[in-house]
């Protein structure tokens, strides 16, 4: 207090110094615009990949004769631009047992074998990392069910034999495979291992043993593909009936 210009005391502002005084930052949350651009990007990447599905079934596939036309025009990088379309193919999802026949084809058995399995490998990984991005957190609520949750603690301690064994059975889709696994509790280093042991054998046996420039299938391949059928679901009975360690 001071005495003002008539001798009076009153209150004059002072500054008070802030050393010793705790001040508390509160973190800063979600803002607004972030919480609404969420569902915005999620409705995007989800109408992007129906999109991609829907547009995948009318690209139409390049014939033999095209493939060999595009190779000589590319020289050494034909490789390269083939099985990356192969992996985008398998992304898509096209069906990839016509990119293996081409693969087998054009590049012969060990190098068409070896890209096969590597494109799809790749592309397995992709789609797996898509839906785990874009939508594990969407099918969140119905993991709390009973039965999902079950199935759901399957998956992640023994995933790895539900999933060889599906890439065993010819008939089940490859990329079906890849986007429910990324929707599952599957774990990522298992689900790849599994990818490339169950995708291996099919995959070799498609490369050495189909003929695209005939259109005929060897008759062995009957016999390798209903053996990897049997196997396949062996398996998947097997993950089915054998319990799982907490």
């Amino acid at each position: 207090m001071r005495p003002d210009a008539h001798g009076r005391e009153g209150l004059t502002e002072e500054a008070v110094p802030l050393e010793g005084v705790a001040v508390i930052n509160r973190p800063a949350g979600p803002t607004t615009a972030g919480r609404s651009l969420a569902p915005r990007r999620a409705v995007i990447g989800v109408i992007g990949v129906v999109v991609l599905l829907v547009g995948a079934y009318f690209v139409p596939l390049p014939s033999i004769g095209q493939a060999r036309e595009w190779s000589d025009s590319l020289g050494p990088w034909f490789a390269w631009v083939f099985f990356g379309v192969y992996a985008l193919a398998c992304i898509a999802p096209l069906p990839r047992t016509p990119f293996t026949v081409a693969a087998g084809v054009l590049f012969g058995p060990v190098l068409g074998f070896v890209g096969s399995l590597t494109a799809a490998t790749l592309a397995a990984a992709v789609a797996f990392a898509l839906a785990r991005r874009l939508g594990r957190d969407r099918v969140a609520p119905l993991l709390a069910k009973p039965v999902v949750a079950t199935v759901e603690r399957r998956l992640e301690r023994r995933g790895w034999l539900a999933v060889g064994s599906l890439r065993l059975i010819p008939v089940c889709p490859f990329a079906l495979v890849n986007y429910v696994s990324g929707l599952s509790a599957v774990r990522p280093a298992p689900y790849l291992i599994a990818s490339v042991i169950g995708t291996a054998p099919g995959t070799a046996a498609v490369v050495f043993l189909a003929d695209a420039l005939t259109g005929q299938t060897h008759p062995a391949m009957f016999f390798v593909s209903g053996g990897l059928f049997a196997v396949g679901l062996v398996g998947l009975v097997l993950d089915a009936r054998m319990p799982v360690n907490d």
